[in-house]
C-alpha cells in the first residue's frame, strides 16, 4: 500500500515537471511578441495590487489643480514623458508602442482608474521591469503632483 502511494506521488511530480517544462519552452521573453492573455492578466493584477498597497501611506499635500499647475506639468511632460507617451499623452510614440508592457494612452480608462495617490506613487517610484522610470530623485513632490494633475486633465470628456 505504501509503495502504491509513493508511485502516485512520483507520477504526479513527473507530470508536473513535464507540464512546467512544456510551459517554459512556450514562454517567450522577447518584448516584440505580444504577451498572452494569461500573462497579461496576471501581470496586470499583480501590478494593481502592489501599486495599490504601496500607495496607501501618507502623501505630501497636493497643490491646487489650476492653470499654473497644468502649465508647469505640461513643460515637464513634453521634456520627459512625451518621448514614450506622445506629445498629447494619448498616442504613444513608436518607442512607447514597442515597450513591454506597452506605453499607455494616459487619457484611457485603464490609466484614469488609478487613484491620485496611485498615480503619484507611479510617477514618483516608477514601475520596475517596465519603461516607466521613477522621478522621485529628480523632481519635488510638488512637481510630481503637477504631473498627476496633468494626467487627470487628459481624461476623456464625459458625454
Amino acid at each position: 500500500m505504501r509503495r502504491k502511494g509513493w508511485l502516485i506521488v512520483l507520477i504526479v511530480l513527473l507530470l508536473l515537471a513535464a507540464g512546467l517544462t512544456i510551459a517554459a519552452y512556450q514562454f517567450k521573453l522577447g518584448a516584440l511578441d505580444e504577451p498572452g492573455r494569461t500573462e497579461t492578466y496576471l501581470a496586470t493584477r499583480a501590478k494593481r495590487w502592489i501599486v495599490g498597497r504601496s500607495a496607501r501611506g501618507s502623501l505630501p499635500p497636493a497643490p491646487p489643480s489650476d492653470d499654473a499647475s497644468l502649465m508647469a506639468a505640461e513643460m515637464q511632460f513634453h521634456s520627459e514623458c512625451a518621448l514614450c507617451h506622445g506629445e498629447d499623452g494619448r498616442k504613444p510614440t513608436a518607442v512607447g508602442r514597442w515597450m513591454y508592457p506597452r506605453t499607455l494612452d494616459l487619457g484611457s480608462p485603464q490609466v484614469q482608474q488609478w487613484s491620485d495617490a496611485e498615480l503619484f506613487w507611479i510617477v514618483k517610484n516608477g514601475i520596475r521591469h517596465s519603461g516607466m522610470p521613477g522621478f522621485g530623485k529628480i523632481h519635488s513632490d510638488e512637481q510630481i503632483w503637477h504631473l498627476v494633475h496633468y494626467v487627470r486633465s487628459l481624461r476623456a470628456p464625459q458625454r
